[in-house]
């Protein structure tokens, strides 16, 4: 029985350290939630910040910008949201998504491109001004983290 019970401990000291690795890093839980003060960011202006190691964009929108978001019908979009899906009620003039282009991940440049939003230089992807895919390759809309507005100038990302 003692054989065992050493063989036992020591099948699970040998085990252990795999199963450990398969463990979230702890600098990734750390970033699991990301708090920014958005009220420096100027109308017209993107930011971006970063989030989970990932990077995050964030617009605040002009008016123009949320018409053409808001007038665009269903039926031209490929991954079809309205812009009201895309953003929170009583905050439309912020867009927040994540910058990777869904295509192959590239970083989007930011009013480019035939529709006022971004554009993908490395395979043409083109996204509206609600982050809705366009044009060219990309399958669907820049993705949205989940997030909410703590008050008026503070929005928690995670």
């Amino acid at each position: 029985m003692a054989t065992g019970a050493v063989g036992a401990v020591g099948v699970a000291a040998a085990v252990w350290p795999l199963i450990d690795q398969m463990n979230p890093d702890q600098s990734v839980l750390a970033l699991s939630t990301a708090e920014f003060n958005i009220a420096p960011i100027t109308e017209g202006q993107t930011v971006t910040v970063k989030w989970r190691g990932l990077p995050v964009f964030i617009r605040h929108r002009t008016p123009k910008e949320i018409q053409e978001a808001k007038a665009v019908p269903l039926s031209e979009l490929k991954d079809p949201a309205t812009d009201e899906q895309r953003t929170k009620a009583g905050h439309e003039q912020w867009l927040i998504m994540i910058a990777n282009c869904t295509h192959l991940g590239c970083i989007p440049l930011g009013q480019s491109g035939d529709y006022d939003g971004w554009f993908c230089p490395c395979h043409g992807s083109q996204y509206d001004s609600a982050g809705r895919i366009r044009k060219g390759p990309a399958p669907k809309n820049l993705v949205l983290p989940p997030y909410k507005f703590l008050s008026d100038t503070m929005v928690q990302i995670g």
